[in-house]
C-alpha cells in the first residue's frame, strides 16, 4: 500500500519508514523543510511538502495515500513547552486526516502514550486516560482517532511508552542524561520504585507497521517490551556510566530538578502488552532498556 507518514523524519517516524519500505509498502512523508525532504529521498521515500499545523496539507497527503500513520507531535523540549497547544494541533490533524479517510475502511494510525494512563497498576489496552489527569487533553485526540471506526476508517491508536529507546535517542532518557551531567548527580524521586514502560524503537515501528496491515478498527495498542522498569534502576545505570552519584530527591523538588519532566519522572506508569501480541502476533525482540544503556552508545556523544 502507499502509505502517508507524518512525523516521518523523527526518531520512530524514520525507522516505520524503513520498516514500511523494507516490507514493500510505498511511502510518502511529511516534510516541512529542505533537510526534511532531503532524507525522506534518501531514504527512498517520497516527500509531501507540508506542515503539522497546514490542514489542508494534512488532507491532500491522506487523500493520495492507501493508509496513513499519524505519528508527529509538536515537541518543544524547552522550557516554553504548551503542552494544550501541541494537543490542540493535533487535535486538528486527526480531524483533518479522519475526514478525508471517512467511509474508505483504509488504515489510520496515530500515536499516543502509555503514560497518560492511570498510574500505580500495570495499564491494559482496554484503559484510557481519567478524565482529570495531565494526559486527558491528549488522550481526547486518541478517542477521536478510535472513533472513526465508527466512520469507515480502519483506525487504531499506538501508544507509545514513555522510553522509545535505542541510537540516536534524544528523547526522556537522554534527557535525563544531560540533567544528570547539568547537575552532578543521577536522581530519582523518593525511592524511586516509579515504573515506567519501555520499548525499543525497532520493535515499535514494526508494531506501527503491523497497525497499518491488519489492527482491527478501533484498536488501542501497546507499544511495549519493557512492562515496567523501576526508575532507580534506570538511574544506576546512567550513574556508573556517568561515574556519578545516585540521589533521592523529594517530590517537591523534581521541578526544579527536571524542569517541565519534573511532572513525568515520578510517574508510575507500567503497561501490559497481552491483547496487542494477541491481536498482531507482535513479539518485542530488541533489547531491554537497560540493556541498551548498558549498551554504552547514550553515553559516547
Amino acid at each position: 500500500m502507499r502509505v502517508f507518514v507524518t512525523g516521518a523524519t523523527g526518531f520512530i517516524g524514520s525507522a516505520v519508514v524503513r520498516e514500511l519500505l523494507d516490507a514493500g509498502h510505498r511511502v510518502t512523508g511529511l516534510a516541512r523543510s529542505d533537510s526534511s525532504a532531503a532524507a525522506l529521498a534518501a531514504a527512498g521515500a517520497e516527500v509531501h511538502r507540508g506542515d503539522l499545523d497546514d490542514p489542508d496539507s494534512l488532507a491532500a497527503g491522506a487523500a493520495a495515500a492507501d493508509g496513513v500513520a499519524h505519528l508527529a507531535f509538536i515537541h518543544d523540549f524547552s522550557g516554553t513547552f504548551d503542552f494544550a497547544a501541541a494537543c490542540a494541533a493535533d487535535l486538528r490533524a486527526v480531524e483533518a486526516i479522519g475526514a478525508v479517510l471517512k467511509g474508505s475502511d483504509k488504515p489510520f494510525v496515530m500515536s499516543s502514550g502509555t503514560a497518560l494512563l492511570q498510574p500505580g497498576r500495570v495499564s491494559s489496552e482496554e484503559d484510557t486516560a481519567p478524565p482529570e489527569s495531565f494526559g486527558a487533553i491528549r488522550a481526547r485526540n486518541e478517542d477521536a482517532a478510535v472513533a472513526l471506526a465508527d466512520r469507515g476508517v480502519r483506525s487504531a491508536a499506538v501508544r507509545f511508552s514513555p522510553s522509545v529507546h535505542g541510537r540516536g535517542d534524544k528523547g526522556f532518557v537522554s534527557m535525563l542524561i544531560a540533567i544528570a551531567r547539568e547537575k552532578g548527580f543521577v536522581a530519582h524521586v523518593g525511592d524511586g520504585a516509579n515504573r515506567w514502560s519501555a520499548v525499543h524503537r525497532s520493535d515499535a515501528a514494526r508494531l506501527v507497521r503491523l497497525a497499518l496491515e491488519s489492527a482491527p478498527a478501533g484498536s488501542r495498542l501497546h507499544a511495549v517490551g519493557d512492562e515496567g522498569v523501576p526508575f532507580r534502576d534506570i538511574a544506576a545505570v546512567i550513574g556508573r556510566h556517568l561515574d556519578l552519584p545516585v540521589r533521592s530527591i523529594a517530590p517537591e523538588e523534581a521541578d526544579a530538578h527536571y524542569g517541565w519532566l519534573g511532572h513525568i519522572v515520578p510517574r508510575d506508569v507500567p503497561a501490559s502488552n497481552t491483547l496487542t501480541r494477541k491481536w498482531l502476533n507482535w513479539d518485542p525482540t530488541g533489547p531491554g532498556l537497560l540493556e541498551d544503556l548498558e549498551e554504552g552508545h547514550y553515553f559516547t556523544a
